[in-house]
């Protein structure tokens, strides 16, 4: 009896020490993928505020810059992947960025925004794509952006390809939050969660 609560203890180490050396796996577009860690700034602007991975924008105003983000290390080259879970929790306003990839360096500015209007349309800031339906308050939605620096841009709803932008060379970095675009105002909460990030 003891033989066996010995082999089955054992057996139990062997597959835990098995899941704990296993890496990460990326959610869309996989294999060569290596998890990283970047680090962040918080950057609350205006009534825009951030408590760990809730934020908020408390005003309705539709002027000014109203905005409640991380803003994650800059990166050069290769191919980047960003995993992070959304759940908007009340929405008095609309046209709201959740979330963006910016050009850093000597053309700094944005690059790729993704935003939700109130009903629940996700769409591209820049060129008005539709990218999904369904993101209404209450509902989680999965996003993940895969760069390819120098080639595409590549957004992924739910593990559905939705959305792809050509991609310059040079200086990105990743932001998620909230942020009120030039035509959007709040009042908004979002909370996110399952936040992760790759690189090959």
């Amino acid at each position: 009896m003891n033989g066996k609560r010995h082999a089955v203890a054992g057996a139990a180490g062997l597959c835990a020490a098995l899941l704990a050396a296993a890496p990460a796996t990326a959610e869309v577009e996989p294999g060569g993928w290596s998890p990283v860690s970047p680090g962040y700034k918080v950057q609350e602007r205006g009534c825009g505020t951030v408590s760990g991975l809730t934020f908020k924008l408390t005003c309705d105003t539709d002027s000014g810059d109203q905005r409640a983000e991380r803003r994650y290390d800059t990166y050069q080259g290769g191919t980047r992947q960003f995993e992070g879970t959304f759940r908007i929790t009340s929405m008095g306003g609309s046209r709201i960025s959740l979330k963006q990839t910016f050009r850093d360096g000597p053309s700094a500015g944005p690059y790729f925004m993704l935003a939700v209007e109130r009903g629940g349309r996700l769409y591209a800031v820049h060129g008005g794509d539709t990218v999904a339906t369904g993101a209404t308050v209450g509902a989680k939605v999965r996003v993940n952006t895969v760069h390819e620096v120098g080639k595409s841009h590549r957004t992924y709803i739910n593990g559905s390809l939705r959305h792809t932008v050509d991609s310059a060379s040079g200086s990105y970095y990743d932001k998620f939050g909230a942020y009120r675009t030039s035509s959007g105002s709040g009042p908004v909460t979002v909370e996110w969660s399952g936040v992760k990030f790759w690189k090959k």
